[in-house]
């Protein structure tokens, strides 16, 4: 009889082992499923907040237009776009915060093809852009091949499939626009020292985007001649004011651009294209969606493209000065 109590006792303590353990390992999972859940709704929070923020960005760019005259548009850094909006404080101790850029005032890498040919002008301006930022490697030639439909090298240094097919892994030229400033990367010979010192100076846009002069860096604006130092440009910047140039020919006629033969082919005073950067902060979770947008003669803005990989743009770079 002891014996069989003994053996019931033990039967007993076993299932209650076994209850046990199956009912914390439910727990666990339920407590899995719920901050699971949890994250799931703040990412969700956060995107709507994200896009709360790009549609704000575009009203504002609407009403900039409207502000203006929709067939001559100024866009220049005196005016509320440009400036930074007031943060937006969300529940729990969130914190909204948006910011709109113009990608027009930085060389457009898309411009050295045009009509599907080399542009001429172009190239020679990003060349000077990669002299001024202290970078040997013919990045100009190579990219040039890797927008244009040819299979022939630009140059000596130009690079086409037969370069690109010897890598490892393997892949070949894009021969068409680039959609985002970080396909430099593939480029041949990049490097990520010269990748992060370019990126700031430069933006992904259609062919036909002309570099906005009123929103436009000194050392950009340096690239647009041979003989244009970084202390003439400084100059043209500061003769912006808090209006900026009304027209491409006001800009032509400054003194520091005498003699230098800068033409008005490529260059704009307004931008049709912005950068949207909207950043949230959302129960220790930080979001970060910029959004390029275009905004037509009509004053209506719509979303080209949405980028959630993102850490946050980097701060406008210091200029250099001239030794």
């Amino acid at each position: 009889m002891n014996r069989q109590r003994g053996v019931a006792l033990i039967t007993v303590l076993l299932v209650a082992a076994v209850v046990t353990v199956v009912c914390a390992g439910l727990i666990a999972r339920q407590q899995l499923a719920i901050r699971s859940s949890a994250n799931q709704l703040n990412v969700r929070q956060a995107w709507q907040y994200a896009l709360g923020g790009e549609r704000l960005a575009e009203a504002v760019l609407a009403r900039d237009l409207r502000q203006g005259d929709p067939r001559r548009p100024v866009d220049h850094l005196g005016e509320a776009w440009a400036k930074p909006l007031s943060s937006f404080a969300l529940e729990e101790g969130g914190e909204l915060r948006v910011r709109i850029e113009d990608p027009s005032g930085r060389f457009n890498l898309n411009s050295l093809l045009h009509q599907r040919q080399a542009n001429v002008q172009a190239v020679a301006q990003f060349r000077r852009l990669l002299l001024r930022l202290e970078i040997e490697q013919p990045y100009a030639d190579r990219l040039v091949d890797w927008l244009d439909a040819g299979e022939e090298p630009t140059g000596s240094e130009g690079a086409e499939d037969n370069q690109y097919l010897l890598a490892q892994p393997a892949y070949r030229a894009a021969n068409r626009a680039i959609a985002d400033v970080s396909e430099l990367r593939l480029l041949l010979g990049m490097r990520e020292s010269d990748y992060r010192r370019l990126r700031p100076y430069v933006s992904a846009l259609p062919e036909a985007a002309g570099l906005n002069v009123n929103t436009a860096s000194a050392l950009v604006l340096s690239t647009l001649a041979d003989g244009l130092s970084a202390g003439a440009a400084a100059e043209l910047v500061a003769a912006r004011g808090a209006q900026g140039y009304r027209s491409i020919e006001e800009f032509l006629a400054q003194p520091a651009l005498a003699g230098l033969g800068v033409k008005a082919q490529g260059l704009a005073v307004g931008s049709d294209y912005f950068q949207v950067i909207c950043e949230v902060a959302l129960d220790e979770r930080r979001q970060v969606l910029v959004s390029t947008v275009q905004r037509d003669s009509e004053g209506k803005v719509r979303v080209l493209g949405r980028d959630l990989g993102q850490s946050g743009l980097p701060p406008q770079p210091a200029e250099k000065e001239e030794p």
